[in-house]
């Protein structure tokens, strides 16, 4: 496993690491199997994956109490990563979703921030967090200023209950606003081989720039890039994979033609499409490391072996040549 610095935190990292979205088990995902899901992170720490990354909106806090449930007596083997700025016991904030019945709200206020820390630290039960993640940014008619999120992002940092700042869903205006208050050692931005051309554009040299690590979530675009989807797969009405335009038959057609070219590179490599795809994605920079989720322990475990995989420069020239000719 190749580990990398998140940031300037000083704190090394598995360049692939868990996310664990789907083991909230909220509606976009079709329901929860917790004996399931706590397996899958036992299974991807003992694979060398040490960054596990949750949200409390993962199920409205299941995903964290999972996690928690799922590191007790391991927790100094890994780093830990949650989210704060959605909030749905109130309805203050600018409306982002409705979900399960809930509507979830954007409030990145200082109150916000300091009450959600509190209840992350519960759900996961741990005394602090390694790196705490503003999940949405705000907007109208709730907008915040930035310099009050990261004077409370700050506050928490002082405290000892967070060690590392990081950002999601941003803009290059984002990041600069964030940076004239303190330091964000992590940018967390949906980011894959299909999605490429704004984070490559316009994130990934401010990254490179400031010194900051780009944690690409996505970067399997949700399994249409494990080579595992064909033409014949059918998403229920309710799958959250709708939302992708990449699944739609006439994308998903030039998608698995591309994925069934690399079959030598696989034999080459010795590895799955799965795998090849995270290890292009973590070659684009040192910089870049690989949000993969999972909700069964052997595609955690499969998805933990691309760290093992090092791509020839010729080879990731030649997939960059089959990804530009998607576009």
């Amino acid at each position: 496993m190749i580990y990398r610095e998140i940031g300037k935190s000083g704190m090394k990292a598995s360049a692939v690491s868990l996310g664990t979205w789907a083991a909230g088990g909220d509606a976009a995902w079709g329901g929860k199997n917790d004996e399931m899901a706590i397996e899958a992170i036992k299974a991807g720490i003992d694979s060398s994956i040490n960054l596990i990354d949750t949200a409390p909106s993962y199920g409205f806090g299941h995903s964290e109490r999972l996690v928690g449930k799922a590191i007790k007596g391991r927790r100094q083997e890994i780093l830990l990563s949650t989210k704060c700025g959605l909030c749905w016991d109130t309805d203050e904030g600018s409306l982002l979703l409705e979900r399960d019945g809930r509507k979830v709200y954007r409030n990145l206020s200082r109150r916000a921030i300091k009450k959600g820390a509190e209840e992350s630290l519960k759900n996961l039960d741990t005394d602090y967090i390694d790196i705490f993640i503003t999940h949405w940014q705000s907007v109208e008619p709730f907008l915040v200023p930035v310099s009050e999120t990261m004077e409370a992002l700050l506050e928490l940092k002082k405290e000892g209950k967070i060690r590392a700042i990081g950002i999601s869903n941003v803009t290059p205006e984002h990041v600069e606003e964030y940076l004239k208050y303190g330091r964000v050692d992590l940018i967390q931005q949906r980011y894959s081989m299909l999605n490429k051309v704004v984070v490559e554009r316009d994130l990934l040299p401010l990254c490179e720039k400031h010194g900051i690590t780009l944690q690409a979530y996505m970067p399997l675009e949700q399994g249409l890039l494990t080579g595992k989807i064909t033409m014949d797969s059918v998403l229920e009405e309710w799958n959250v994979r709708n939302r992708t335009s990449w699944y739609l038959p006439e994308n998903r057609i030039k998608v698995i033609t591309m994925l069934n070219g690399w079959k030598g590179l696989c034999e080459k490599y010795r590895c799955e499409i799965s795998q090849l795809v995270i290890a292009w994605t973590i070659a684009q920079s040192e910089r870049v490391n690989a949000l993969c989720g999972g909700r069964k322990a052997h595609h955690v475990i499969e998805n933990a072996k691309a760290g093992d995989v090092v791509l020839e420069g010729s080879d990731i020239e030649k997939m960059d040549r089959d990804i530009g000719r998607l576009e």
